[in-house]
């Protein structure tokens, strides 16, 4: 076991070294080796480090370059030095973190790292925390939390007798709601065909004037960060008129809500905290390994109504926080070791700064495609860069290029009615020179296909 540890955190090592000199994107011959994995299930046991080595031969080659700094193609962080390796101490510790009893420190770090979140995300302080896979369970968790409450009021226990013959809950969202809130929404039985859509203004922004009247169960759920353009919708506004009607206010939080944590963006999060769950991504913009999204909910009791298990003789509770009554898993790695050591390792200005650092090279990536000529569609606040080279089809064929090329990768998307490339910088890896080597590439590329 030391050996093959040894081995493969070498190999780990190398990898990483070699992120600076390798393309992106794998090109189609290390992608078609991929078939040497494509084997029949072996017979007898095989040596372990002959495993490790097909996988770092053959694999390694054929991963996109995320953990590098010229990834730009989703919203994607890469891995902070400090989270690779809890990850793997964590690994080894092999920790089943839903109970006290099975893991101590696993309830403990989480405990502290729960309590740091709502410090530099500027959250209510007696808020739920909890650590799930990623921004579509945070938001399902949260809207389970919502429904729960929504639906208690008029004394129905949907836990107890689920929805048949419920009175109806009226979801109501932004004409620009990401998808993954809609799928969370189909999940709870609450329907992604029935929600009231609300009209957006140029950025994507909810427009709070043209709220419906609200009136019965009601979840509002507003979103931070939208996913091509990074605006925010007016929180302050829409709460205000939420909470006077008796309703509840959902954030789709992803990677926006770290904008809270940034002196220099958090006025763009204004009012976010009036709201009454929350949902992120701390795979996104804190840079933790996959998988680690965060959902918080200001009244414990709604999150922990929606979440907590019946009781069964073998499961040993203690009266301090069990964090498996607060997410759907019962069992689980422990991730909120990741995100102890993501926000120990950077600290409240560190933490800061890489959120800061990322949106400078979003205006850089602005400015320098504006000099060159091409449209900049949205209003360059967070991380989030949409261009256009002019037609459609040209803009199609830049995105194909720079894919091929290699340098970086950006993705592609169409947004109210425009195709553009979309740039997203979330990584701590990300550099100057990074963002320059990208931009070069990415003029030369549109120069060379021409109009």
């Amino acid at each position: 076991m030391h050996d093959l540890l040894h081995n493969t955190a070498a190999r780990a090592g190398d990898y990483l070294a070699g992120l600076e000199n390798r393309r992106i994107f794998p090109t189609a011959d290390t992608i078609a080796q991929l078939t040497a994995f494509d084997e029949p299930l072996p017979e007898y046991p095989t040596d372990p480090a002959h495993t490790i080595t097909l996988l770092d031969d053959i694999g390694s080659p054929a991963t996109v370059a995320t953990a590098g700094g010229r990834y730009f193609g989703f919203v994607t962080g890469s891995t902070l030095p400090a989270c690779l390796a809890v990850n793997w101490l964590a690994g080894a510790w092999d920790q089943m973190a839903g109970m006290r009893v099975a893991s101590p420190v696993g309830a403990a770090v989480e405990a502290v790292a729960l309590r740091w979140l709502l410090d530099v995300l500027q959250l209510p302080a007696a808020a739920a925390v909890g650590f799930v896979t990623g921004a579509t369970m945070a938001n399902f968790t949260g809207l389970a939390a919502a429904r729960h409450a929504v639906l208690a009021k008029l004394g129905w226990d949907v836990e107890a007798q689920g929805l048949f013959s419920a009175p109806p809950i009226t979801v109501i969202v932004g004409e620009e709601v990401h998808v993954s809130l809609l799928k969370t929404l189909s999940l709870l039985g609450l329907g992604r065909e029935r929600v009231v859509r609300v009209p957006v203004d140029g950025q994507g922004r909810m427009r709070a004037g043209t709220l419906p009247a609200i009136s019965g169960p009601t979840i509002v759920c507003i979103q931070v960060g939208n996913v091509n353009t990074g605006a925010f919708d007016p929180a302050h506004e829409i709460c205000a008129v939420a909470h006077e009607a008796g309703a509840w206010v959902h954030v789709d939080g992803a990677f926006g809500l770290w904008a809270a944590a940034a002196p220099q963006r958090a006025h763009l999060a204004a009012g976010v905290h009036e709201a009454d769950s929350w949902a992120t991504d701390a795979h996104k913009w804190l840079n933790v390994p996959y998988d680690s999204g965060l959902v918080f909910c200001r009244e414990a009791q709604h999150l922990r109504a929606a979440m907590a298990t019946t009781a069964a003789a073998y499961l040993v509770m203690e009266e301090q926080r069990e964090p498996m009554h607060y997410t759907p898993e019962s069992s689980r790695r422990a991730r909120g070791l990741e995100v102890w050591a993501a926000l120990r390792s950077l600290g409240r200005s560190g933490l800061a700064e890489m959120i800061d650092r990322c949106c400078r090279h979003a205006v850089r990536f602005a400015g320098g495609l504006r000099e060159a000529g091409y449209d900049i569609l949205n209003e360059v606040q967070l991380n989030q860069v949409l261009v256009s080279f002019g037609s459609a089809e040209k803009t199609r064929r830049v995105i194909t290029a720079v894919q091929e090329d290699g340098t970086c990768c950006c993705g592609g998307t169409v947004w109210q009615g425009h195709t553009a490339m979309r740039i997203s910088v979330s990584s701590w890896a990300t550099t100057e020179e990074d963002v320059e080597k990208s931009l070069a590439a990415i003029v030369r590329l549109a120069r060379e296909i021409g109009d």
